[in-house]
Protein backbone atom coordinates (compact mmCIF):
# COMPACT_ATOMS: atom_id res chain seq x y z
CA UNK A 1 0.00 0.00 0.00
CA UNK A 2 1.38 3.38 -0.94
CA UNK A 3 1.12 6.29 1.52
CA UNK A 4 -0.29 9.84 -0.11
CA UNK A 5 1.08 12.89 2.14
CA UNK A 6 -0.98 15.84 2.04
CA UNK A 7 0.82 17.93 5.21
CA UNK A 8 -1.43 21.09 4.67
CA UNK A 9 -4.54 19.55 5.46
CA UNK A 10 -3.18 19.21 9.38
CA UNK A 11 -4.06 22.84 10.03
CA UNK A 12 -7.28 22.23 9.22
CA UNK A 13 -8.09 19.02 10.72
CA UNK A 14 -6.63 20.10 14.27
CA UNK A 15 -8.63 23.79 14.00
CA UNK A 16 -11.72 22.31 14.06
CA UNK A 17 -14.93 23.54 12.65
CA UNK A 18 -14.63 27.56 11.92
CA UNK A 19 -17.36 29.89 13.72
CA UNK A 20 -16.94 32.59 11.57
CA UNK A 21 -17.97 32.99 7.61
CA UNK A 22 -14.45 32.18 5.93
CA UNK A 23 -15.96 34.14 3.17
CA UNK A 24 -16.03 37.34 5.17
CA UNK A 25 -13.43 37.07 7.20
CA UNK A 26 -10.72 36.15 5.40
CA UNK A 27 -10.09 39.51 2.97
CA UNK A 28 -11.02 41.05 6.25
CA UNK A 29 -7.55 39.82 7.64
CA UNK A 30 -5.27 41.44 5.45
CA UNK A 31 -3.15 38.28 5.07
CA UNK A 32 -3.96 37.62 1.59
CA UNK A 33 -1.06 35.03 1.24
CA UNK A 34 -2.07 33.29 4.13
CA UNK A 35 -6.01 33.22 3.28
CA UNK A 36 -4.61 32.45 -0.56
CA UNK A 37 -6.21 35.05 -1.81
CA UNK A 38 -5.44 35.60 -5.12
CA UNK A 39 -7.22 38.58 -6.54
CA UNK A 40 -9.11 41.61 -4.85
CA UNK A 41 -11.56 43.26 -7.01
CA UNK A 42 -14.09 46.33 -5.44
CA UNK A 43 -16.97 44.10 -4.88
CA UNK A 44 -15.49 40.45 -4.99
CA UNK A 45 -12.50 38.12 -4.29
CA UNK A 46 -10.81 34.97 -5.55
CA UNK A 47 -8.84 33.09 -2.77
CA UNK A 48 -8.09 28.65 -3.37
CA UNK A 49 -10.08 26.22 -2.29
CA UNK A 50 -8.04 24.87 1.00
CA UNK A 51 -9.89 21.34 -0.03
CA UNK A 52 -10.01 21.37 -3.51
CA UNK A 53 -11.79 18.73 -6.37
CA UNK A 54 -8.91 19.56 -8.39
CA UNK A 55 -5.97 21.25 -8.80
CA UNK A 56 -6.55 24.49 -9.42
CA UNK A 57 -9.92 24.61 -7.98
CA UNK A 58 -10.44 28.67 -6.73
CA UNK A 59 -13.23 30.46 -5.38
CA UNK A 60 -14.88 33.71 -6.34
CA UNK A 61 -16.93 35.68 -3.86
CA UNK A 62 -18.47 39.02 -3.09
CA UNK A 63 -17.32 41.01 -0.07
CA UNK A 64 -21.11 41.23 0.99
CA UNK A 65 -22.21 38.36 3.20
CA UNK A 66 -24.77 37.32 0.40
CA UNK A 67 -26.91 33.94 0.97
CA UNK A 68 -29.04 33.76 -2.18
CA UNK A 69 -27.29 34.19 -5.95
CA UNK A 70 -30.61 36.43 -6.43
CA UNK A 71 -29.26 38.90 -4.06
CA UNK A 72 -26.32 40.16 -5.81
CA UNK A 73 -26.02 43.33 -7.08
CA UNK A 74 -25.61 43.88 -11.10
CA UNK A 75 -21.95 45.00 -10.10
CA UNK A 76 -21.03 42.08 -7.84
CA UNK A 77 -22.62 40.17 -10.66
CA UNK A 78 -20.31 41.85 -13.57
CA UNK A 79 -17.32 41.71 -11.44
CA UNK A 80 -17.54 38.20 -10.88
CA UNK A 81 -18.18 37.41 -14.10
CA UNK A 82 -14.75 39.19 -15.07
CA UNK A 83 -12.83 37.51 -12.30
CA UNK A 84 -13.88 34.23 -13.76
CA UNK A 85 -12.89 35.08 -16.94
CA UNK A 86 -9.53 36.42 -15.66
CA UNK A 87 -8.36 33.05 -13.72
CA UNK A 88 -9.94 30.61 -15.77
CA UNK A 89 -7.13 32.58 -18.29
CA UNK A 90 -4.41 32.23 -15.63
CA UNK A 91 -5.46 28.65 -14.91
CA UNK A 92 -5.40 27.90 -18.60
CA UNK A 93 -2.27 29.70 -18.98
CA UNK A 94 -0.31 28.09 -16.08
CA UNK A 95 -1.80 24.33 -16.19
CA UNK A 96 -2.88 24.11 -19.44
CA UNK A 97 -6.45 21.96 -18.35
CA UNK A 98 -8.60 20.38 -21.09
CA UNK A 99 -11.74 21.90 -19.67
CA UNK A 100 -13.79 23.61 -16.27
CA UNK A 101 -16.49 23.11 -14.42
CA UNK A 102 -18.07 26.08 -13.07
CA UNK A 103 -20.67 26.52 -10.77
CA UNK A 104 -22.41 27.29 -7.73
CA UNK A 105 -23.32 25.73 -4.30
CA UNK A 106 -25.90 27.23 -3.03
CA UNK A 107 -27.46 26.40 0.96
CA UNK A 108 -26.54 23.17 2.73
CA UNK A 109 -28.59 20.77 1.26
CA UNK A 110 -26.71 21.49 -2.44
CA UNK A 111 -23.59 20.83 -0.30
CA UNK A 112 -22.36 24.64 0.12
CA UNK A 113 -20.04 24.95 3.38
CA UNK A 114 -20.95 28.15 4.13
CA UNK A 115 -24.09 30.17 3.57
CA UNK A 116 -22.00 33.40 1.32
CA UNK A 117 -23.02 33.06 -2.34
CA UNK A 118 -19.66 31.89 -3.83
CA UNK A 119 -18.55 30.56 -7.41
CA UNK A 120 -16.47 27.38 -7.88
CA UNK A 121 -14.14 27.10 -10.95
CA UNK A 122 -12.92 23.48 -11.08
CA UNK A 123 -10.22 22.52 -14.11
CA UNK A 124 -10.54 19.19 -15.08
CA UNK A 125 -8.14 17.21 -17.61
CA UNK A 126 -8.79 14.33 -19.75
CA UNK A 127 -8.29 11.01 -17.30
CA UNK A 128 -8.44 12.91 -13.94
CA UNK A 129 -10.88 10.79 -12.87
CA UNK A 130 -9.42 7.44 -11.81
CA UNK A 131 -9.32 4.67 -9.61
CA UNK A 132 -7.86 6.16 -6.40
CA UNK A 133 -11.17 8.27 -5.40
CA UNK A 134 -13.19 5.04 -6.48
CA UNK A 135 -11.45 1.93 -4.59
CA UNK A 136 -9.12 3.91 -2.34
CA UNK A 137 -11.45 6.47 -1.53
CA UNK A 138 -8.24 8.53 -1.85
CA UNK A 139 -7.75 12.23 -4.30
CA UNK A 140 -4.67 12.44 -5.40
CA UNK A 141 -3.35 16.25 -5.91
CA UNK A 142 -0.35 16.22 -8.31
CA UNK A 143 0.85 19.95 -6.73
CA UNK A 144 1.13 21.49 -3.30
CA UNK A 145 -1.92 24.27 -3.08
CA UNK A 146 0.73 26.84 -2.31
CA UNK A 147 2.77 26.76 -5.72
CA UNK A 148 -0.81 26.78 -7.72
CA UNK A 149 -1.97 29.72 -5.56
CA UNK A 150 1.62 31.36 -7.02
CA UNK A 151 0.97 30.27 -10.44
CA UNK A 152 -2.16 31.76 -10.10
CA UNK A 153 -1.35 34.75 -8.06
CA UNK A 154 1.78 35.75 -10.22
CA UNK A 155 -0.61 35.07 -14.05
CA UNK A 156 -3.55 37.49 -12.45
CA UNK A 157 -0.70 40.10 -11.41
CA UNK A 158 0.75 40.14 -14.96
CA UNK A 159 -2.33 41.15 -16.73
Amino acid sequence: MRTIWAPWRSTFVSAGKSKGCIFCDAPKSNQDDEAMIFARRASVFGMMNRFPYNTGHVLIAPYRHVRAVEDLSAGEWEEMRCLMSDCIGAIRGSMAPDGFNIGFNVGKTAGAGFEHVHMHIVPRWNGDTNFMPVLADTKVMPEHLETTFAKIRDRLRSV
